[in-house]
Order: C-alpha cells, then sequence, then structure tokens
C-alpha cells in the first residue's frame, strides 16, 4: 500500500512598523503590534479555527487511518500566544489525537543554516524545546525554512539527532528520478530524505481557484486520479503547502474546504493509499538512493534556488550587515536585544526587498507591508542600524563589566596565593628552628674542628714560612739594610754638600750616627720575624 503525507507549513512573519531615519538611536519600538494582531486574528478566523475543527472531524471519523504532519514556526506560536490563544489551543487539541507528527525547523524561520552553523544550532534546539513543552513531543523529522536544502545542511541535521528531513523535489536536482520514494542524504546516509512533489502540491496551494487553469474545477475524485497516474512502484506522495492555503490564499468561497473534507474518503474509496507521517515511513521503508544537492535549493520559483531572499545587492547587504553582529550579541546578556536579534533573522524580511517576479508571488504580496523592495530596504537598514547602536552599548558594558569582573577575580587569586605563600614562610623557620638546632648541637664537634683547622694552619704556615724560609727572611733584611746604609740619603747629601756646607755637616752627621739607625730599623724587624732571622739580616750587613 503506498502513502499520502501531507505536511503543512504555519508560519507567521514578524512585521516591522514603518522605521524613519530620526527614529534611530531613539525608539527601539521595531514591531508594527497593530497589523501583527490584525492579520493573525483574521487569518484564525479564516483558517486555523476552522480548518483545524474540520481535521478533528476527519480524525474522529477516520481513526489512525487519517494522519496529517504540521511546521509551526516559533514566530507564529509567539503571535498565538499574544493575539490569538485560541488557536494555539485548538492545535494542542490535535496533538491529543495521536494522528498529527509536529516536525521542527528554526524558531524564527530564519536563514541561519546559510551563515551560522551555531545559530541554526540554537534556533533548533530552541524551537524543539518549545514543541515539546506545548504539544508534548519531541520532533525526529525536520523541515528548514523554505524547504532550504543542501548537503551540508543534511549533515548539521544529522548531527542535531534527527531521523529524517524534508526538502524540494527540485528537477534540476533529480533529473529523471521521481520525488515519490524514500532518499537519504549524500553526507549522512543515515538521514532520511522526503522530496516534495510540487506538481500535486501546486495543484492545491497556488491553481485551486485559477479558472484558466485546465485543472480547474479541482474535485476530491479527479485529485484520486490524478494520484492513481503516480507509477504503481513509486511508494509515497509528499504534499506540502501553506496551511493559509485553506481559507486566507483559497478562499472559503473557493470550495477548498469542502474539497479537502472529502479527500480522505475519495482516497480510501478509489485508491490504494493511505495516509501517514514521516516519522511512520522512516520506520516502513527503504531509501531508494543517495540525494546529491552541492548547491542549496528551496521550494521557491521556477528556479528552486535562493535568489528570492538573497537575489540583489540590497538582499545581500542586509543579510551580511546583520551577521555581521552575531560575535557582539553572543557577549550580550540583554535578553531584549537577543529576542530582536532572533526575529530580525526571519526571512521574510529578505523576501520583501526582492526584485524578482515569483510564480507564487501574488501569494506573498498579499501580506507584504510595503509599497516596494527599497521600502522595505530602507526600513530594515534602519532598524538594523539603531539595533547596532544598542548592540554596541550593551556590548560595551557587558565587556568592561566582564574586565572588572576579571580583575577582581585575579586579584582575589593572587592575594589568597600571597596569604599560602606567608603562611609558608612562617611555617619554615618554625621547622627549622624544630629541627636543624637539634642537627647543628649533634654535628657541632665536627664543625667546631672544621673551623679549628684552617684557624691554626692560617697563624701557623706565615710564621713557620717566615721563620724558616730565607726569601721571608731576604725580603724582611734589604729594605732594612738599604735604610742602615741610606744611599740614597747619602747622593742627597751629595747634592746638598755642593750648595751648602752645614747640610753637608747634617748629612755626615747623619751618616756618622747611621749605625743606631740600622740597629733602630733590625729591631722592628727582628719584631716582626724571630731572632734568628735577625742574625742573618745583621750578619749580611757585616
Amino acid at each position: 500500500m503506498r502513502a499520502i503525507c501531507f505536511y503543512f507549513q504555519v508560519h507567521q512573519p514578524i512585521r516591522l512598523r514603518t522605521y524613519r531615519f530620526f527614529d534611530i538611536g531613539v525608539n527601539h519600538n521595531y514591531y508594527d503590534d497593530y497589523q501583527n494582531k490584525q492579520i493573525i486574528k483574521r487569518v484564525a478566523e479564516k483558517c486555523y479555527l476552522p480548518m483545524n475543527q474540520i481535521l478533528l472531524g476527519l480524525i474522529k471519523e477516520y481513526g489512525k487511518n487519517f494522519k496529517v504532519s504540521f511546521s509551526i514556526s516559533g514566530t507564529a506560536l509567539d503571535q498565538m500566544e499574544w493575539f490569538a490563544p485560541e488557536v494555539l489551543d485548538s492545535f494542542k487539541a490535535l496533538a491529543k489525537t495521536g494522528c498529527v507528527e509536529f516536525l521542527s525547523e528554526t524558531e524564527t524561520h530564519s536563514l541561519a543554516a546559510l551563515k551560522s552553523k551555531d545559530e541554526f544550532k540554537k534556533q533548533v534546539e530552541a524551537h524543539n524545546k518549545r514543541i515539546k513543552q506545548l504539544f508534548g513531543v519531541t520532533p525526529t523529522t525536520f523541515r528548514n525554512t523554505e524547504l532550504i536544502y543542501s548537503d551540508e545542511i543534511g549533515k548539521m541535521v544529522y548531527d542535531l539527532g534527527f531521523k529524517a528531513m524534508l526538502t524540494e523535489g527540485a528537477k534540476h536536482i533529480l533529473g529523471w528520478k521521481s520525488p515519490n520514494f524514500l532518499y537519504y542524504s549524500a553526507l549522512a546516509p543515515r538521514l532520511k530524505m522526503f522530496l516534495k512533489n510540487y506538481h500535486l502540491s501546486d495543484d492545491i496551494a497556488f491553481r485551486f481557484s485559477q479558472q484558466s487553469w485546465a485543472g480547474w474545477p479541482l474535485t476530491s475524485e479527479k485529485f484520486v486520479q490524478w494520484l492513481n497516474h503516480v507509477d504503481a512502484k513509486q511508494e509515497v506522495v509528499n504534499l506540502f503547502m501553506d496551511y493559509e492555503t485553506f481559507g486566507e490564499h483559497q478562499w472559503k468561497d473557493t470550495g477548498i474546504f469542502e474539497f479537502f473534507k472529502a479527500l480522505p474518503k475519495a482516497v480510501f474509496t478509489n485508491s490504494n493509499y493511505t495516509f501517514k507521517t514521516p516519522k511512520e515511513l522512516v520506520e516502513d521503508l527503504s531509501p531508494a538512493s543517495p540525494v546529491h544537492v552541492p548547491h542549496p535549493i528551496s521550494w521557491a520559483d521556477e528556479e528552486r534556488d535562493l535568489t528570492a531572499w538573497l537575489g540583489n545587492d540590497m538582499q545581500e547587504e542586509a543579510f551580511e550587515k546583520l551577521y555581521a553582529l552575531e560575535e557582539q550579541v553572543k557577549l550580550s546578556k540583554d535578553t531584549e536585544i537577543q529576542k530582536d536579534w532572533a526575529y530580525l533573522q526571519n526571512s521574510d524580511h529578505f523576501y520583501y526587498m526582492s526584485t524578482k517576479w515569483f510564480s507564487d508571488g501574488e501569494v506573498h504580496r498579499y501580506f507584504n507591508p510595503y509599497a516596494s523592495p527599497y521600502e522595505a530596504f530602507i526600513n530594515y537598514m534602519n532598524v538594523l542600524s539603531d539595533f547596532e547602536i544598542r548592540l554596541n552599548t550593551g556590548t560595551n558594558k557587558q565587556i568592561n563589566k566582564t574586565i572588572i569582573n576579571q580583575k577582581s577575580k585575579k586579584m582575589e587569586t593572587t592575594t589568597a596565593t600571597e596569604k599560602k605563600a606567608t603562611v609558608k614562610k612562617a611555617a619554615k623557620p618554625a621547622a627549622k628552628k624544630a629541627t636543624k638546632p637539634a642537627a647543628k648541637k649533634a654535628a657541632a664537634k665536627p664543625a667546631a674542628k672544621k673551623a679549628a683547622k684552617p684557624a691554626a694552619k692560617k697563624a701557623a704556615k706565615p710564621a713557620a714560612k717566615k721563620a724558616t724560609a730565607k726569601p721571608a727572611a731576604k725580603k724582611a733584611a734589604k729594605p732594612a739594610a738599604k735604610k742602615a746604609t741610606a744611599k740614597p740619603a747619602a747622593k742627597k747629601a751629595t747634592v746638598k754638600k755642593a750648595t751648602a756646607k752645614p747640610a753637608a755637616k747634617k748629612a755626615t752627621a747623619k751618616k756618622a750616627t747611621a749605625k743606631p739607625a740600622v740597629k733602630k730599623a733590625a729591631k722592628p724587624a727582628a719584631k716582626k720575624a724571630t731572632k734568628p732571622a735577625a742574625k742573618k739580616a745583621v750578619a749580611k750587613k757585616k
């Protein structure tokens, strides 16, 4: 038996108010709360509430045989909580039936997967937590914003723990292959891939009320006939569309509600299809082959690429400036900064700046609050400029606080280290006093010997040398002898003798009395040396 998987995207963008140049740095309220409230209340009344009621009725009628899947963005959940809590209650009622699978996605319907792995992971984890909190289930299947996918993104999704992922069955990727099989990711073979059948999906989402279309009017019986034309070997038809298709894009008077009410009965009666969720099919089916997507694809336009969001200079400039602030945002602890950062990543902001024509352009123009893409760009950049001013101020304060805290911690650490060092210094002398004196007393005698020996040597050796060594005697005697003979004195006397007779007399007298001088000179030398040394000096003189 083959399966039909219905995937409904529920998304409401956060619309920015008109933000003028003079508001930058002054007014930080970026959101048009009045418009956001009015739109979600209108969509709730025309789509969410009546369609949820139809699904509940079909589940009661067919039980476990009828199942659908929802991918609800965090921005849609926020606005339901703020402005339409009854809608959130109706989704909770669907969750309790066990016939609805809730898929994961980025929390604010962002393009983070294209720019920041960290931000992507953060938003996906936040969304998982939100789904668990609201509906009591943990998602195992992932649907990225705008069905954007590449091999690298598939690897990131697998690393986050998902078993399956949904993306576009783009013709240039599949070639001759059909989207109606289960595939697997090229870089993460354990990640199963469901590919949207965009022909059958767009028949409901875009062409249902188009009277110029060859398939108009579309009835449930006709649609089942088209399903039956799918090759019998092909196992699953994945139908993905905006939930707002029912009642908002396709108004009630087009017969869209009646079409869907009658569809399950037509399927069960006229085909061998049943309704399944991706979680079930991952267990039931084996993947046919890998799907290789080296460059990102999406659901938008004939090209199925990224040009709807990043196709012109304005979009690129806004996108690059936004994510250039990421590192500063990480440093900020301001919850309002974090909230605005998340909302400013919403993909719709960039979609409104597009200058190309879309095959589904009328649908998005219906929600576009701007008269032109240039106005959308200017308004967004004004908001982003104000956000940057707030971020710089807040980040600088935070950095200063961090630096101060780090300095305080260093001072505390230094003080604590100094205290420990002081305690150690105080403890070491005490230990030395307690241990070393005892050792000194025990070793005192050897120390005394060591101290005595050098002293003895110093005192004895010089004396011995003076007493026994002739060179020492000579040194001591020669100067004495010179003084005794007083030859220099004689020379001086001779010079003086030529000029002054009294001087000669004095010199003669001195010469005559030179022997006592020798004795005087010899006696001190004898005292310094020993008596034998003195005798030798006198003997030499003679």
